[in-house]
């Protein structure tokens, strides 16, 4: 037992990067975590982890015996659901993190239909826009929308993100319909602050860059659609958050043959493989939900 617990102390500090981390998950503090990784080196002889105060890095063996790990403890789990009269059922404690507004909208309502299905399974959610640091913060999971950079994170596209020009039919009435994107540098354009421009497809088929202006910016992309709902001007904003207005017809989408290639949205984690049944099952929530068209109300 003691051997075990070792094993799977050295495997969840390694995949997510600290003790403080490791020990949440399991439950204890990060002391007896520090004992087990001390104890299971002395009887390895090997030294597996190098840890400083900032970081925790893998040894080139401790790397060889991590996947050897992993492949145990998947190997266990499957064993022991095989046996099970009921199966495997999804337990623990999970972090996850994601955009502020599509967190409120998108990902809130997801996990809390999840865990009513899974209440063996615990979850702590941060909305954030700040860029989480997932294996340093002991993060499972980040929900991220758009172009994801280089890392060594692990990422699964979950759904597409389109972005529209929208206007409420009474500026449209007021103001006439844009037909080109060139038409709305005549237009009112409600903006992101320090957006660069907003994106569309050429007459080519190339990416486009078109830089707008209006007489309104702010950096809540929820206050531009509630002044493009009071028909202040026209917004770039994304089908997530206005397809219920365009589905009721609260605002209209123009420029439709222009629309800029969709961005995904992914989930990303710190490791590669065997993730916990209760990631791997709220995954299969997350692409199930997303997948249904009639899901982003448009």
């Amino acid at each position: 037992m003691d051997q075990l617990k070792q094993i799977e102390s050295f495997v969840s500090v390694a995949t997510r990067g600290s003790l403080s981390a490791a020990a949440r998950e399991a439950g204890v503090t990060p002391a007896v975590i520090g004992r087990r990784l001390d104890a299971l080196e002395a009887r390895l002889g090997v030294k597996l982890l190098l840890r400083t105060t900032r970081r925790i890095t893998l040894t080139f063996e401790g790397s060889a015996f991590l996947e050897d790990c992993q492949r145990i403890l998947n190997d266990l789990a499957n064993a022991e659901a095989s046996v099970s009269l009921g199966g495997i059922k999804p337990s623990g404690h999970l972090r996850l993190t994601a955009p502020a507004g599509f967190g409120r909208r998108h990902v809130a309502p997801v996990v809390m239909r999840f865990l009513q299905d899974n209440p063996e399974v615990s979850c702590t959610l941060e909305l954030s826009d700040r860029m989480v640091d997932l294996l340093n913060e002991g993060f499972d999971c980040a929900i991220r929308i758009g172009e994801l950079p280089d890392s060594s994170l692990v990422s699964v596209r979950l759904a597409e993100n389109r972005r529209v020009v929208i206007a409420s039919r009474e500026y449209l009435a007021r103001h006439g319909t844009p037909r080109t994107p060139q038409d709305l540098l005549a237009h009112n354009c409600l903006c992101l602050a320090q957006q660069r421009g907003w994106q569309f497809t050429g007459e080519d088929g190339a990416p486009m860059l078109l830089r707008v202006a209006g007489n309104l910016e702010c950096n809540d992309g929820a206050v531009l659609r509630d002044w493009t709902l009071a028909g202040l001007g026209l917004a770039w904003r994304s089908l997530w958050e206005v397809g219920e207005d365009l589905r009721s017809g609260r605002l209209v989408q123009v420029l439709e043959d222009w629309a800029a290639a969709p961005l995904g949205i992914y989930a990303v984690f710190p490791q590669r493989r065997h993730l916990a049944l209760r990631m791997r099952l709220l995954l299969d929530h997350f692409r199930d939900t997303y997948a249904r068209a009639e899901y982003w109300g448009a």
